[in-house]
């Protein structure tokens, strides 16, 4: 039966560590041992630190990535959201046969829709919305447009306030009326 080696001896036989240099790590080792035995010295344990420091640090690290994998799918689970709510939501209209051209900014560009006259009255007036969707742009109404923004705000491009018709009792005006299908 072969004789199992301790470290020590396996390294003097490769070659790795000379005899002397052995001796010298076997007797600090006995030192220390012995001091913390008798002495009550405590001694430190650099490896035992490092694999506790790297440990500390691994938790570390795995808590950040759990927290961006948390982030990750709570972005994911809104864009679902979103998603949902403008399928089942949208407005449907033919566009191919629509005339009037209802132009909006989407970042720093100007998009082009193009609605019939209800739907832009309606827009107008603030009673439908315009949501960005993937590449194309659709519309809601302001119900669903408010739910959106409450997700992802940078969604919905225009949604104009509801137009709110006061007429003051002192106004020389009150007896002509603007011409909502003016044209830019």
């Amino acid at each position: 039966m072969s004789k199992k080696l301790s470290m020590q001896e396996q390294l003097l036989k490769a070659g790795l560590v000379s005899s002397a240099k052995a001796k010298t790590i076997k007797t600090e080792k006995h030192k220390q041992q012995h001091a913390q035995r008798h002495h009550k010295v405590e001694v430190i344990d650099e490896a035992k630190m490092w694999a506790e420091k790297a440990a500390a640090e691994k938790a570390e690290r795995d808590q950040l990535l759990n927290l961006q994998l948390q982030e990750q799918a709570r972005q994911k689970e809104i864009k679902a959201q979103i998603k949902q709510l403008v399928e089942e939501h949208k407005i449907e209209f033919d566009r191919k046969n629509a005339e009037i051209a209802y132009r909006f900014t989407d970042g720093t560009t100007v998009k082009t829709l193009y609605v019939d006259e209800n739907l832009r009255n309606q827009l107008v007036k603030g009673t439908l919305a315009i949501v960005k969707f993937g590449k194309d742009y659709e519309l809601v109404n302001v119900e669903t447009a408010l739910k959106i923004k409450e997700r992802d705000d940078k969604r919905v491009l225009v949604l104009n306030e509801a137009q709110k018709e006061e007429i003051s009792a002192d106004d020389p005006y009150a007896a002509f009326e603007i011409p909502d299908d003016l044209m830019w």
